[in-house]
């Protein structure tokens, strides 16, 4: 599977974003997929999950109530709706699919995608 993630960009505290994780290979959608982030001299930390068919959701607790995972199995897209950003939320976003083991844990995920830059401006 090959993962490729798209939507980010440069936007004012308050603002919206929807990022996009689209997958190659069949087996895309049998797999948990995730988002992570990592900001400049931080370490890389889970954002969202959603399980292979979309009814299980998990967040972190700094997302909660403004980020939105989402899964498009007929098309092999994941999504990320994000509202409501902060500059905190400034990171590169990394999408990745199949855990194994914890849905919040990276080293769980088998495949990754590049990253896409995901700036807040205060």
């Amino acid at each position: 599977v090959q993962l490729q993630a798209s939507g980010g960009g440069l936007v004012q505290a308050g603002g919206s974003l929807r990022l996009s994780c689209a997958a190659s290979g069949r087996t895309f959608s049998s797999y948990t997929m995730g988002w992570f982030r990592q900001a400049p001299g931080k370490e890389r930390e889970f954002v969202a999950a959603i399980s292979w068919s979309g009814g299980s959701t998990y967040y972190a607790d700094s997302v909660k109530g403004r980020f939105t995972i989402s899964r498009d199995n007929a098309k092999n897209t994941g999504y990320l709706q994000m509202n409501s950003l902060k500059p905190e939320d400034t990171a590169v976003y990394y999408c990745a699919a199949q855990a194994i083991g914890a849905y919040y844990s990276g080293s769980s995920y088998g495949y990754w995608g590049q990253g896409t830059q995901v700036t807040v401006s205060s």
